[in-house]
């Protein structure tokens, strides 16, 4: 194993991998921005280099400053985290080849899932289900329109180089699917810089599936079970929960071993996930996309499965075998995780400000992956995410019961949150059933 880390990330994530360097005795080394200073994450690591103002492009994606700052504290290896460089292929050939270690997929994975309608006819090509859609990009309107026409509405119209839930719009004709391309096609440009778009088979009623899967030092590619992601708000997850109340053990074994096939396809190595969209009328699942890094969600799978993902991207990078049997993974019990955002708990806009009070719950069952403390300013300068709450139980039931009382318990001041939501959610009898879809929150609004 090597014996430091840079940590090129920011607020939770940061926090929760020095979390398992510490645990390991890896030297952690934070890098942030001016505006991140104050946030337990810097103060927490061993090390701490400031890499530019606020503006993430100044900051969290400078690779000049991030590799500068890696080379003065003689890291040996870099953890990108979820978002920022976290998906960058370049910056992964960079920091291999200026003599680092990567934690994470190689840049031909990421490269080769990175294009959503190229990682299409990859994994349709491996035998893994997809939904109808084009298998290149719309060159133009005209095209788009003749592509859907073949499809069928509604359709979804998709940036082919998004992700995050962002770069999204569904047609349910002509006339919207005219609005729709311009719409995304625009957003694309000026967000990922490449307008490329694909027209998809949209599913009214859907529930979003992802599997977590490993790609261990030895080449062999697992799967560590299911979560369930269909609350969200604009495309965007606000819970997650394994395993998914909805997949039957006989869809398990299908859907875990098509994702598997997915990694296998590109060779991947490290975490990642594949995202799948399921029908609930017909027991059908698609591939949707797959996110070559480790996920927000990922401490639901870490309950559920026993295992410290981090530790064992660690292990992956460093060419070590997993801490676990990758022959005898098997699930245990249940967990939920609640995004606490600063955001307005009614219609999702963000809030940000300086926290006054945050008392966090605690109890058995009860876990909390946080980015700040009272005092400290949610800026609005990323993403809204402030902590996550993560729940665990015997059962469902019993990690309902508990996820209930946490967020009853969960103290914030100041900023706006979500708390007042998950609190309805909690109630909501379509969500307690475990009958539900990703509608369900305009359902509730």
């Amino acid at each position: 194993m090597f014996e430091s880390l840079l940590v090129a990330n920011r607020g939770e994530i940061a926090r929760r991998i020095i979390r398992t360097t510490r645990k390991l005795g890896i030297r952690a080394i934070a890098v942030h921005s001016e505006a991140d200073a104050g946030l337990p994450f810097v103060t927490e690591a061993d090390e701490a280099v400031c890499v530019g103002a606020a503006n993430p492009a100044l900051s969290y994606r400078n690779v000049e400053a991030i590799l500068a700052a890696a080379r003065d504290t003689g890291a040996q290896a870099i953890h990108p985290g979820y978002g920022f460089l976290s998906e960058n292929a370049d910056f992964a050939r960079t920091v291999e080849a200026g003599g680092l270690i990567w934690v994470g997929p190689g840049a031909d994975a990421i490269t080769a899932m990175g294009d959503k309608i190229n990682a299409r006819n990859l994994m349709a090509a491996a035998g893994v289900p997809v939904a109808p859609g084009t298998t290149e990009p719309a060159a133009d309107l005209a095209a788009a329109v003749s592509a859907a026409a073949e499809i069928g509405y509604p359709v979804m119209v998709k940036a082919a180089a998004g992700g995050g839930g962002m770069g999204m719009g569904v047609a349910t004709d002509e006339a919207g699917l005219r609005t729709e391309y311009d719409k995304v096609r625009s957003f694309a440009e000026r967000m990922f810089g490449d307008g490329s778009v694909l027209i998809e088979r949209y599913f009214p009623r859907v529930r979003h599936v992802e599997v977590q899967i490993l790609g261990l030092a030895d080449g062999r590619v697992v799967a560590l079970g299911e979560r369930e992601c269909s609350v969200q708000r604009r495309n965007q997850k606000l819970v997650e929960e394994s395993p998914s109340p909805a997949v039957s053990p006989e869809l398990r074994e299908r859907i875990l071993a098509a994702a598997v096939r997915a990694g296998e396809a590109v060779s991947y190595r490290n975490a990642g996930t594949v995202e799948c969209l399921l029908d609930p009328a017909t027991g059908e699942f698609f591939f949707l996309e797959m996110n070559t890094r480790l996920q927000v969600e990922h401490p639901v799978t870490e309950y559920v499965y026993g295992v410290d993902l981090v530790e064992e991207q660690l292990r992956v990078a460093a060419g070590l075998a997993p801490t676990f049997d990758p022959d005898a993974l098997a699930p245990r019990g249940h967990a939920i995780e609640l995004r606490i955002n600063a955001e307005d708990p009614k219609r999702f806009l963000p809030g940000p400000g300086a926290i006054s009070t945050w008392n966090e719950p605690a109890g058995e069952g009860v876990r909390v992956d946080s980015g700040y403390v009272a005092g400290n300013t949610v800026t609005p300068f990323y993403d809204s995410l402030m902590a996550k709450l993560i729940v665990s139980g015997a059962t469902r039931d019993e990690a309902v019961a508990r996820a209930r009382a946490a967020v009853a318990q969960f103290e914030i001041a100041g900023p706006k949150n979500n708390l007042p939501f998950f609190a309805e959610l909690l109630e909501n009898p379509e969500f307690l059933s475990g009958d539900y879809d990703t509608g369900i929150v305009s359902r509730m609004r």
